[in-house]
């Protein structure tokens, strides 16, 4: 029961970021039970192609799950799909993106497992040879360490949470039988415009507050977005307000980031944004009021008038850059 199951997520025939994160992750847990990574990729005929690159980063095999029906995420064939190749494969554990997709399927996957699930995980080890998983709880403000006792266990791995190394495994390529169900289709996905991060995915994210003021002001967000090359995130406040849309909400009831530099610019910091962003690397606030509760979680803070600092900030990251 040492192996383990890494299965990744594709859009349009690509493997997302979080697939490259949850192999590497697998491969840290395999490697210290003495296990082996198998990498499941389900997808459209095709897809295979995209999949003989997760040798680089751990997997010892690639399994290609191909069905037309499986080209955008499928609820029930994708479960049914993984559910069968666990069983089959004798894993101790199935690892999972926390995206928004996997969030719908490990639930999925554990069920038909009969199988516990640690949702949402920052951390994963082995101790007196069980999976234990470190994740946050209570908004944040808590952090659960559970130990999977089961033979079988589902784990579902936050993005962002590992940073993909070098393994350099065979990562040979191999077909599975898959299960498509058509209960539920998935018939449309309303992607970000092209070019613009994923804020759940992105290692840098600047987020803008109602500090702002108003949204024409959001452009000061935006220049040293891209500035850094990062995602651009919001508050519930000015997402409620209209001013961004909901995909760039971070928070309990938007998306939990955890990038390697959060910078949150007029956020004055209320519990359900700090639970969205409180396990990134390096938080960076900037406000005029010093006490502010961001600066509470805050590694860094600049107290002051954002819409000095913000376009001098920007200015000197452009430099940075440059040079």
């Amino acid at each position: 029961m040492a192996d383990v199951l890494a299965v990744t997520e594709q859009r349009d025939g690509a493997l997302r970021k979080t697939s490259r994160e949850v192999v590497w992750a697998a491969r840290q847990l395999a490697d210290a039970m003495g296990g082996t990574v198998d990498a499941l990729v389900l997808g459209a005929p095709g897809v295979d192609a995209a999949g003989a690159q997760l040798g680089a980063v751990g997997a010892d095999r690639v399994l290609v799950a191909e069905d037309a029906s499986f080209a955008r995420y499928s609820p029930d064939g994708y479960a049914a799909t993984v559910a069968a190749v666990a069983k089959g494969g004798g894993y101790g554990t199935v690892l999972v993106a926390a995206t928004a997709a996997g969030k719908d399927l490990a639930p999925r996957i554990a069920a038909r497992l009969d199988a516990p699930l640690a949702s949402d995980v920052t951390g994963i080890r082995i101790e007196g040879g069980k999976v234990t998983a470190t994740r946050p709880v209570y908004a944040g403000r808590a952090v659960q360490q559970l130990r999977l006792d089961a033979p079988l266990a589902v784990v579902s791995v936050r993005p962002n949470t590992f940073v993909p190394g070098s393994a350099a495994k065979s990562g040979a390529v191999g077909k599975v039988a898959a299960f498509p169900a058509a209960r539920v289709v998935v018939r449309e996905v309303k992607a970000a415009e092209q070019g613009r991060l994923d804020v759940a995915e992105a290692s840098v994210v600047v987020s803008g507050g109602r500090g702002l003021k108003g949204p024409e002001h959001f452009a000061l967000i935006e220049n040293l977005a891209k500035a850094f090359g990062a995602a651009v995130g919001a508050s519930r406040a000015v997402v409620d307000a209209g001013w961004r849309p909901h995909a760039e909400q971070v928070g309990q009831t938007g998306k939990t980031v955890s990038p390697q530099l959060y910078v949150a610019v007029g956020i004055s910091g209320a519990i359900q944004h700090l639970a969205g962003m409180r396990t990134a690397k390096v938080i960076v606030a900037i406000n005029k009021d010093k006490d502010a509760p961001i600066f509470q979680v805050a590694d860094y803070g600049i107290v002051g008038d954002l819409f000095e600092i913000v376009p001098r900030l920007t200015e000197e990251v452009a430099k940075a850059k440059a040079g």
